[in-house]
């Protein structure tokens, strides 16, 4: 999604030369009136970004009105969209998986069973659209047959026989709560009031730390699939949003912590290249100990750095050193998991609040045409830090040029802005990420 063009809005100029008045005083003209009107004043470029964030919002700027309300979308340094920015996500209805052409592939009434997955490749499938970049769109079908909107990419990942919608997606799941949630479940928004348009879902795919307030989230949003890290449950809605479990998972989950033998199976069962069942009801012991922070995905079958990581966490939680301490379960690292004994591990540090590096921002009239201060060249040094100094000949110097503003531009649009976000002028939003 490209970054919304506010983030560059300063307040209200206090300059009181002819053009600013003229502009505080004449805000329901025309961008190209206004323009001509105040000529090259450089107050004309501020004019032309709050008319370009008013006309995105949608607000009528009076004649003597105060200056319009800007949201803060970057008081977080989380990635993703603001709260108040939610991508609009209309989707289809129910229908079968299509084939080439577009053609059906089958009647939907000829879907009768419910596919067996495992946790896994739901992740996986899901990883197949975000690495694809698959385009959002409720009419168009990718090319395994599902539909391309957020209800599609759920019935694709839960590898469904037909295209569910968000008013039918939750008879193939099993409502849990927010502390029993696993990587390749659903969080699903199904709004009555506006059930194609005002509705959503997405993928959970795992807790990104301890505090269990932002997960990654696999989604199908415009313009395309993508995987990011979200707060619970979602950017906006959050309270609306329901947690459902594939009900497919039941055979694989019976199967693995269903009643099993309290017997140790042995050291060969766990370690690298080991997958199997073992490994599995190991790693949910563990999570069920606390260990729950060390695994991204999963547990799952196949044993990797995350089972050893817990399995240590555990071992050195119960004061054990050495070569008792060293990742790979024995016999009485088993019992004492089976048996629900023994200290739980620990939760993870706290993390040191951040502090932040980033320089105050002086102020747009730092980087007018003719000014010259030392806030350009600090400008202009980061720039080339970061690798957009190739229209400086010589510098980068003082006084503001346009090697400068072409620098800031090609900044801006990496962060993927466009229009007026992408002017070439550093305003606050600009100023954070290039020193961040």
């Amino acid at each position: 999604m490209e970054a919304p063009v506010f983030e560059e809005f300063d307040p209200a100029s206090d300059c009181d030369c002819p053009g600013c008045l003229r502009w505080r005083q004449a805000g329901q003209c025309s961008l190209s009136s206004l323009t001509i009107s105040l000529g090259g004043h450089p107050a004309a470029h501020g004019a032309r970004r709050a008319l370009a964030l008013a006309a995105a919002a949608g607000t009528v700027i009076g004649g003597a009105s105060t200056a319009p309300a800007v949201a803060s979308a970057h008081a977080s340094a989380r990635p993703g969209l603001p709260s108040t920015d939610e991508p609009p996500t209309p989707q289809g209805g129910s229908g079968p998986l299509h084939g080439p052409a577009g053609r059906p592939a089958a009647p939907l009434g000829q879907v009768t069973s419910l596919p067996a997955t495992t946790r896994a490749a739901i992740i996986n499938r899901a990883k197949l659209w975000t690495t694809a970049k698959v385009p959002y769109s409720m009419a168009k079908f990718w090319s395994d047959g599902y539909r391309q909107d957020c209800s599609g990419f759920v019935s694709m990942a839960w590898h469904l026989g037909t295209n569910e919608w968000t008013g039918s997606l939750d008879k193939f799941g099993t409502r849990v709560t927010r502390d029993q949630l696993q990587p390749g479940d659903m969080l699903l928004f199904h709004n009555p009031a506006d059930p194609q348009k005002g509705s959503h879902v997405v993928i959970f795919g795992g807790w990104t730390d301890y505090t269990h307030t932002y997960y990654i989230a696999y989604e199908q949003a415009p313009p395309s699939a993508r995987k990011q890290s979200t707060p619970y449950a979602y950017w906006s809605n959050s309270t609306r949003y329901v947690p459902y479990r594939y009900k497919g998972l039941k055979q694989e989950e019976k199967a693995v912590s269903g009643p099993a033998s309290t017997r140790f199976p042995g050291a060969k069962s766990f370690g690298s290249g080991v997958d199997s069942a073992n490994v599995t009801r190991l790693g949910k012991m563990l999570v069920d100990r606390g260990g729950g922070r060390f695994y991204s995905t999963g547990p799952g079958p196949r044993w990797g750095e995350a089972d050893r990581l817990a399995t240590q966490a555990f071992q050195r939680a119960q004061g054990w050193t050495g070569t008792d301490a060293d990742g790979l379960p024995g016999a009485a690292t088993w019992a004492y998991l089976v048996g629900g004994k023994g200290k739980d591990i620990p939760p993870a540090p706290a993390p040191a609040p951040a502090v932040s590096k980033v320089p105050p921002y002086p102020g747009r009239g730092m980087f007018r045409p003719g000014a010259d201060n030392a806030y350009v060249t600090r400008l202009g040094r980061q720039l080339v830090k970061k690798g957009f100094g190739k229209h400086y000949t010589k510098g980068p110097g003082t006084r503001w040029g346009e090697a400068d503003r072409r620098g800031v531009e090609a900044f801006q649009r990496s962060q993927g802005w466009r229009g007026g976000a992408a002017d070439g002028y550093p305003g606050p939003e600009t100023w954070r990420r290039l020193f961040s």
